[in-house]
């Protein structure tokens, strides 16, 4: 069971991966022990991780949204293989078992078709189609999380946990063999110490203080949590058709839903989609006929739901 200490833990953490237990329990009103304590108990019997991320625009990437229909037989091994390459996350079994859908970090000016990821994927007949979206604009999601709208913290505490604000990032940043070395390490434990970062880099751990709040402050890593809402969940992908002039408005609409933990407006068929949770079969319907209904301009709604997830935001295969 998730307690109030715990929900509020979360939200911390979602705000700044890399608090300091004593703040947050300073926040919270508890010690740093219980802190520490809670999060280890997360960590332990939630799977709940902190992990590094790199904005795909900082470093010269595109976001995709990959459709990969197939035949039901064929769907584990081929999330299996796809959870296997660095360029995916969120790879989950959808549709019934007949589709995995997965996010793609493709070099800018590369269709997400020609990337690795897929070339490397075994061809099979048993693949009846596939299709890419380019992420074109993000409402909600990255720094933000369920987390950011459901949690137990104030306006206040939360101003209080926030860390420096980043700067916009404006054109591809160059990274070292040593900051992708700092920065995979991130990805498998957001919260490592400085002493294993060092280990890991090859750096000192003065210098990976420095460039670590480098890369922070230039808006080229920031940290999320995984999962961000522990528990059973009913999890589904919306993929919406809006009308263009709508388009901000429905996105800007959708992304203040607490159902909602990414939103993003896409290229293909549909124009926005939306990977939403609820707590049981019965709000997801509710959800879906009231909320997402009333979105303007909101012309269909194909709703896809997520059966298992094979691989969150975490490089670490589920």
């Amino acid at each position: 069971m998730v307690d109030a200490i715990d929900r509020g833990l979360l939200q911390a953490l979602q705000i700044d991966g890399r608090v300091a237990f004593s703040l947050v329990g300073a926040v919270l009103g508890v010690s740093d022990q219980t802190v520490a304590r809670r999060y280890a108990r997360l960590r332990n019997e939630a799977g709940v991780r902190v992990i590094g991320a790199v904005w795909p625009e900082a470093v010269g990437r595109q976001l995709w949204l990959v459709r990969v229909r197939c035949v039901p037989e064929a769907v584990a091994g081929l999330a299996r293989a796809l959870a296997k390459q660095a360029e995916t996350s969120w790879v989950q079994i959808a549709s019934g078992g007949a589709e995995v859908l997965c996010m793609v970090q493709a070099v800018t000016d590369t269709p997400a078709a020609e990337s690795t990821v897929l070339s490397r994927l075994p061809r099979t007949p048993r693949v009846t189609g596939v299709s890419a979206h380019r992420v074109l604009h993000a409402f909600f999601g990255g720094t933000e999380s369920p987390l950011t709208k459901n949690g137990p913290l104030t306006a206040e505490q939360c101003a209080r946990l926030s860390p420096p604000a980043a700067k916009r990032v404006t054109g591809p940043v160059e990274l070292s063999t040593e900051d992708n070395a700092l920065l995979e390490a991130l990805a498998l434990d957001g919260r490592a110490g400085f002493r294993s970062l060092a280990t890991a880099t090859g750096w000192s751990q003065t210098t990976v203080r420095r460039r670590l709040a480098e890369l922070r402050s230039g808006g080229v890593v920031y940290f999320d949590v995984d999962p961000a809402l522990p528990g059973s969940w009913t999890s589904a992908g919306l993929w919406l058709t809006v009308a263009p002039g709508e388009l901000v408005a429905a996105g800007e609409a959708l992304a203040e839903h607490p159902q909602v933990s990414f939103a993003a407006a896409t290229t293909g068929v549909s124009n926005l989609y939306a990977s939403v949770q609820c707590p049981t079969g019965r709000a997801l319907y509710e959800y879906l006929t009231g909320p997402v209904a009333a979105l303007p301009g909101l012309l269909s709604v194909e709703t896809a739901p997520s059966t298992r997830v094979v691989k969150g935001a975490s490089p670490i295969v589920g």
